[in-house]
Order: C-alpha cells, then sequence, then structure tokens
C-alpha cells in the first residue's frame, strides 16, 4: 500500500534482535519492519548502539527507507525532558515532521517478587517505561497537532491481571494506559489518535524470560486462544500501521488489546 510514504514514525525500543528462528525478535524492531514496508522514515531509539546501527542497516537496505538511529535512555540520572527534546528536534531536522509516535521501549527485572523489588527496579520500569512515553508524548505533541498524527502506546496483561513477579512492569504499564486514556481525551479536538496495544508477541526477551524463569514463565505466559504467540512484525506491527491510517481516526481513545484472541477488543 505505501500510505506511510513521506511520513516519519519516532519508534523507542528498536534496536535489531532476532529469535533463534530468525524472525524479527522484538516489538520495536518488529514494528520498524511493518512501518518500513510502508514506505516511512523512521527514527528508532534504544540504549544499545550497535543494535541501533544495525537495525538501521537492514531496514535501509532492504526497504529503501531513511532511517535516525538515536541512541537515548530515559531513566532516573538524567534530564529526561532534555533526552526527549533532543530527539524530537533530531527528527524535525532531519524529516521536518511527525506523523506517528510508537512508545514502545520498556526494561524491567521480571521474576522478581514484591517483596524482593529494589527500589533501583522499581525506577527501572517506571523510567523506561512511564516516563519515556510521558516525555515523549509531550516533546511531539506540537508536531503530531501539525499532522493530525497518531500515538501507539504499549501497555501489558501483566498489569490487567496481576502477574507474578512483574510488580514494578505491571505499575509502568497500568500507568502508561491511564496516561493513553486522558491523552485520547485531552488531544482529540487537535485530531491525534491515541491508543493502547497490549501485546502477546514471541520475542527474544520472552526466550529468555523462559529460560532464565522457567516457574514464573509457566505461571504467567499463556498460550493465546488461537494456539500461537502473536507475530512482533506481521500481528503486532500490522497493527500498528493500521492503527496509523487515517480509516481508523475514529478510535481515538480506544483500547486495542493483543493479548487473549491477538486482536479481541476487550
Amino acid at each position: 500500500m505505501s500510505f506511510l510514504k513521506g511520513k516519519t514514525a519516532i519508534i523507542t525500543g528498536a534496536g535489531r534482535a532476532v529469535l533463534s528462528d530468525g524472525r524479527s525478535g522484538s516489538i520495536g524492531y518488529g514494528i520498524a519492519h511493518a512501518y518500513a514496508k510502508e514506505g516511512a522514515n523512521l527514527v528508532i531509539t534504544g540504549r544499545n548502539v550497535q543494535k541501533l546501527e544495525d537495525a538501521k542497516e537492514e531496514l535501509e537496505r532492504l526497504y529503501g527507507i531513511k532511517v535516525l538511529a538515536i541512541q537515548a535512555d530515559i531513566n532516573a540520572g538524567v534530564d529526561n525532558d532534555a533526552v526527549a527534546q533532543s530527539v524530537v528536534k533530531q527528527t524535525m531536522d532531519e524529516f521536518g515532521r511527525i506523523d506517528v509516535l510508537i512508545n514502545n521501549a520498556q526494561a524491567s527485572a521480571s521474576g522478581v517478587t514484591l517483596e524482593a523489588h529494589t527500589t533501583a527496579q522499581f525506577d527501572l520500569a517506571m523510567y523506561s517505561g512511564l516516563y519515556a512515553t510521558f516525555h515523549y508524548m509531550k516533546a511531539c505533541y506540537p508536531y503530531l497537532k501539525e499532522t493530525k498524527g497518531s500515538v501507539i502506546n504499549f501497555a501489558s496483561g501483566a498489569g490487567l491481571f496481576g502477574n507474578y513477579g512483574q510488580c514494578a512492569y505491571a505499575a509502568a504499564k497500568e500507568g502508561i494506559r491511564g496516561l493513553s486514556r486522558v491523552a485520547a481525551t485531552e488531544w482529540g479536538k487537535d485530531g491525534i489518535n491515541v491508543n493502547v496495544v497490549c501485546p502477546l508477541a514471541w520475542t527474544a526477551q520472552l526466550e529468555n524470560f523462559e529460560k532464565a524463569y522457567p516457574e514464573a514463565f509457566k505461571a504467567n505466559v499463556h498460550m493465546p486462544p488461537m494456539g500461537h504467540f502473536g507475530d512482533s512484525e506481521l500481528e503486532i506491527g500490522r497493527v500498528c500501521v493500521q492503527l496509523a491510517s487515517p480509516d481508523f481516526k475514529y478510535m481515538t481513545g480506544e483500547t486495542l488489546t493483543l493479548e487473549g484472541g491477538l486482536g479481541q477488543r476487550p
């Protein structure tokens, strides 16, 4: 379709990651592939420079788009407003517009019970997820208002269902859901589409989680009714492409979940 040609999407947490079978191994990277196939120019952020450069090389080579890779880390020890503003400035300098903001980045200490969680572990989840979403949304708002753009944020069944060993992660994701609903209410008049996706995709992190915490994995990660986990590009990434379509503007303020049947509305 290429309906995103000439448009610009910022995707946080989109460094290159692959599964053991060679498929895209992270939600952010899967989304980047899906957007690149539609002709969008991309700004990808993350903490690992090499993963970002590897993603840039592959995406530009495969799809003929332009990718701006920016190392950026929202955390407790920096001026996070400045971090987000720097990403936005570089984006505007390079592409002159922002059409889609996808807040995908999230780090956490999974498998650690609430009583064992440290403040540093709690801060890791809150800053990388909730605070990052907050700062990027604020920084991008004026430019999304100009383009009547879209915001796609990520929550999780960990918060919806209270998954064992994921207290900080669940808290961050529930905060993101609330923040997104407020943004949908306040920004709808500006033509900005705000949605939340609760995905259950098979990722390299889940592969590692299963190996490191097999009991916690067994207790918390359940096979969806359709009999397979979501594919980061084909099912999660394509949903995010669709949410940026003008045809989906009527969905402002809705929440899309892929936790259960891979595409059922709550």
